[in-house]
């Protein structure tokens, strides 16, 4: 049986034939500690869009994880992905509206502007991931929450050890380091979050002033701005960059594949939704039964958490022809890598033109770059791509 608590040593490298094998074999697979790993496209699809069986409400999983009133309990129990109607309801619509389409469109200049200057200061010699991938979600949701440039330094190590403390079994070390991560970044929050207060930004652009605003329905508490903009900044930031740093290892691991979106601009956005589906940023969801349930012939009971597993369901044959196949003309290509349902990612269009862009100035300015000895994954369950990504860029 599959432990996801204790899976093989080279799971977090390549866990993708293990995924196909579950598809095959064991769709639905029991934990040992009462779980349930999910795999099936299908069952995925119904159980995001299902608010009534299934529940987003992480306070009964996570009060023995991380230990009640915790840090990272307090954050992981506050913020957006975590939670149900009316929180949900009344986080999203605020944040939804600060991250609408024609603010998105506002930021593509700004965007285009920042991914050249990288590409401009990059050696020859280059770590695709530290030297680019990681510093575009970074500024981007710098500028979103209008942070200044000489306060961004810790945010990518914050959002790692927050992040990291939602793996399926953690060290006290790991811990420790959430702990103190939200803390610090609280206490930092708190700061710009009166600063902002005392001199609002544009709320057209500036995302925190307006979800200090809140709307005609309300205000966020104290607690809820700080933990959801922790949320933005970590649901925006290591996705993204595994979205950029898996798309340059695909299309370099696949030369005819590159030379295709080389001849043929129009593909970038066709292709940024195959690397989505194929090397999907977040491997894991989580929901949790509020009544005995059956599937696949197994009875479920209610309270009993379920690992949604994105990256398997991604590669489900009932749904994707030839799924073990990187094609960046695939169509239509049902991803389930932003979730579904209500819980939809609220960021997606962002994500999505961060993708766009990167990938397709990358290549142009670089088309012949090579990916050299050293490459290293992330190390993670829950989240799949690079740490680091040794290329050159032109002979």
């Amino acid at each position: 049986m599959f432990d996801l608590s204790n899976p093989p040593a080279d799971f977090t490298v390549n866990p993708f034939p293990y995924y196909d094998e579950l598809l095959r074999n064991s769709p639905v697979t029991p934990q040992p500690d009462g779980s349930f790993l999910i795999c099936r496209h299908a069952d995925l699809n119904a159980i995001y869009r299902d608010t009534t069986l299934y529940i987003s409400d992480k306070k009964q999983a996570f009060a023995p994880k991380f230990g009640p009133g915790t840090p990272l309990y307090e954050h992981h129990t506050t913020s957006l992905v975590f939670n149900d109607p009316p929180l949900h309801t009344r986080v999203r619509r605020i944040m939804t509206a600060a991250l609408a389409p024609k603010a998105i469109a506002r930021m593509e200049p700004g965007l285009i502007e920042i991914i050249d200057d990288l590409l401009d200061a990059m050696p020859n010699t280059a770590d695709l991931v530290e030297d680019f991938a990681m510093s575009i979600p970074i500024q981007i949701i710098g500028n979103l929450l209008d942070i200044p440039l000489s306060e961004r330094g810790p945010l990518r190590d914050w959002s790692l050890a927050i992040l990291g403390a939602l793996e399926p079994t953690l060290t006290q070390d790991q811990l420790a380091r959430g702990h103190t991560a939200v803390s610090e970044f609280k206490s930092y929050l708190k700061d710009l979050i009166a600063r902002r207060k005392a001199a609002p930004g544009d709320p057209e652009t500036d995302v925190l002033t307006r979800l200090i605003a809140g709307d005609a329905e309300g205000q966020l508490t104290e607690i809820e701005l700080i933990q959801n903009c922790i949320f933005i900044l970590n649901a925006g930031h290591e996705t993204t960059t595994n979205l950029i740093g898996s798309g340059l290892a695909l299309l370099h691991d696949r030369p005819e594949q590159k030379q295709h979106l080389i001849e043929d601009t129009s593909t970038i956005n066709t292709a940024v939704e195959e690397i989505l589906r194929f090397r999907s940023p977040n491997q894991f969801g989580n929901r949790e039964t509020t009544t005995e349930i059956t599937l696949q012939q197994h009875k479920i009971p209610a309270g009993t958490n379920l690992h949604l597993c994105i990256g398997a369901a991604n590669r489900d044959p009932d749904v994707f022809d030839n799924p073990t196949t990187f094609d960046i003309t695939r169509t239509p290509n049902k991803h389930l890598a932003f979730a579904g349902g209500p819980h939809i990612c609220v960021g997606l269009t962002l994500a999505r033109m961060e993708g766009r862009i990167a990938l397709q100035r990358f290549i142009n300015r670089w088309p012949d770059y090579k990916i050299k000895k050293g490459r290293k994954t992330g190390g993670r369950i829950r989240f799949h791509g690079y740490a680091h990504l040794p290329a050159q860029l032109h002979t």
